[in-house]
């Protein structure tokens, strides 16, 4: 009875709802893929002790973690709307997206810069530094801008991250790297407009990810096929992240030109 009468006192701001646990199981998930890539990539890297299979298993867990956390991401929005949110739900959101989806990938570019070579090390650092702060300003810009319903402003966090990982895991050579990861940096702090993932939309979504899952795990453990399942779904993530931003564009531009068409309509009659 005490128990329950301290539950009943406890402020409302500080109990966590069902969607907030989910909130909080995207920021450990980021936390644990930071872990991973320091212990299994660049760690072994700095000593010169690492096997490439246990490399590449550690650098494939690290990634697999920012897709969970992706589905957590979706999972408690949707749980939310369904149930209900705590106060603290909205700042949870954001600081759990800080880490899975700001830190994570931009701590995989540091060591990615690090482990291609010395010579590279400072602009990695650059590029991953400008990926940290545009999800930052993304993220405050979020919380401060009241847009209409169904669409973000800017790459989403989470598609972002994961186009950025999917570069890296391409091997390119290292400026168009570079720029490619800038570009989605500028993406995530843009003004082009992208669709909340609801209904349909989140279901393809999900899927993705559970697909992308498969091929890196094939990937990981050296399958028949993985490498060139990786390859081909690192690629179909960057041809999403850059050919959406043109749907997106190409769609303002017909509905700014509909409405132009209407207002002249509308003045000569």
């Amino acid at each position: 009875m005490d128990e329950a009468e301290d539950d009943d006192e406890m402020p409302l701001s500080m109990r966590l709802s069902i969607a907030d646990t989910l909130t909080l199981a995207n920021a450990t998930c980021g936390f644990l893929a930071v872990y991973f890539t320091t212990t299994g990539v660049l760690i072994p890297h700095l000593t010169g002790s690492g096997d490439v299979g246990v490399v590449r298993n550690n650098a494939a867990t690290a990634v697999l973690l920012m897709l969970l956390a992706s589905v957590f991401d979706l999972f408690d929005g949707l749980v939310a709307r369904k149930l209900r949110s705590s106060p603290m739900g909205a700042e949870l959101d954001n600081l759990s997206d800080l880490i899975s989806f700001g830190l994570a990938p931009a701590y995989f570019v540091l060591v990615w810069g690090m482990v291609v070579g010395s010579v590279h090390e400072p602009l990695s650092a650059l590029a991953a530094i400008v990926v940290l702060l545009a999800v930052v300003l993304r993220l405050a810009r979020f919380s401060c801008v009241t847009l209409r319903d169904g669409i973000f402003q800017g790459m989403p966090s989470p598609f972002g991250a994961l186009t950025v990982v999917s570069i890296v895991l391409l091997e390119l050579p290292f400026v168009p790297t570079l720029l490619a990861i800038l570009g989605v940096a500028w993406l995530m702090v843009s003004r082009v407009e992208y669709p909340k993932p609801r209904g349909t939309l989140a279901i393809a979504m999900l899927g993705w990810i559970v697909i992308s899952m498969g091929m890196l795990t094939a990937w990981a453990f050296d399958a028949p096929g993985g490498e060139l399942m990786l390859q081909t779904g690192c690629s179909l993530q960057v041809v999403l992240g850059a050919v959406i931003p043109l749907f997106a564009t190409a769609r303002r531009v017909n509905a700014f030109r509909g409405h132009r068409r209407e207002a002249r309509a509308a003045a000569q009659s």
